[in-house]
């Protein structure tokens, strides 16, 4: 019986030896993880009196091909494939929305803005729609893409009797001045500081009143 334990003892060990060199095989042959990326737009917004109403802004709709952390990239004008090894930190339209929000912040021109998921009471939501949102090739056959094109729709509803107030598209494209990916996420930087400085201009430039009032 003793003898018989310790061969079971050992047969177990070897078993447990195997299971863990598969483990750490099996994890040599996992691909690299992408390389994740974030924005940091300089949006200039124009200097304007201070709006005295309150606004939530939604997570901009967007089609499927845009709605994702893939970075997005247009060979043609109806194809859309995606860069490889890389990544948003998040989906792009939860981005942008953050960033929308950081832009109203940092103008100091309205008296309180937030994301819609908060759940805060508000007079006024910035409803949008990301419809491009990618780098894109105008020479065929280049090594590496042109310009990065942005195009965003957006209207303020007032709450809570939910009419749209005013509507308007922003749109912008930015160069890639460099070969190296970096000069991708530079040019997405530039297009998306030019559409959230132009959105939040516009927003501030309403003349409303509090809905309460």
């Amino acid at each position: 019986m003793e003898r018989g334990g310790s061969a079971g003892t050992v047969v177990r060990r070897m078993l447990g030896a195997a299971l863990l060199l598969g483990l750490a095989a099996c994890s040599t042959l996992n691909p690299t993880a992408p390389h994740l990326y974030t924005l940091t737009p300089r949006a200039t917004v124009a200097p304007g009196p201070k709006a005295d109403w309150q606004l939530l802004v939604e997570t901009p709709s967007a089609a499927a091909g845009i709605d994702t952390p893939r970075i997005a990239l247009a060979r043609t004008p109806t194809s859309l494939d995606y860069f490889a090894d890389v990544s948003w930190a998040d989906r792009a339209p939860n981005m942008v929305q953050g960033l929308i929000v950081q832009t109203f912040e940092d103008s100091g021109r309205i008296v309180s803005v937030g994301r819609d998921t908060v759940g805060l009471r508000s007079d006024y939501v910035l409803k949008s729609e990301l419809r491009d949102f990618q780098a894109e090739y105008a020479t065929p056959g280049a090594a590496m893409p042109d310009r990065v094109h942005v195009r965003l729709s957006a209207k303020l509803v007032a709450m809570p009797r939910r009419t749209i107030e005013a509507g308007e598209t922003f749109e912008a494209s930015a160069p890639v001045r460099g070969r190296s990916f970096t000069d991708v996420i530079a040019a997405f930087d530039e297009a998306l500081g030019r559409v959230t400085g132009e959105l939040v201009t516009w927003s501030l430039s309403q003349r409303f009143h509090p809905s309460g009032s």
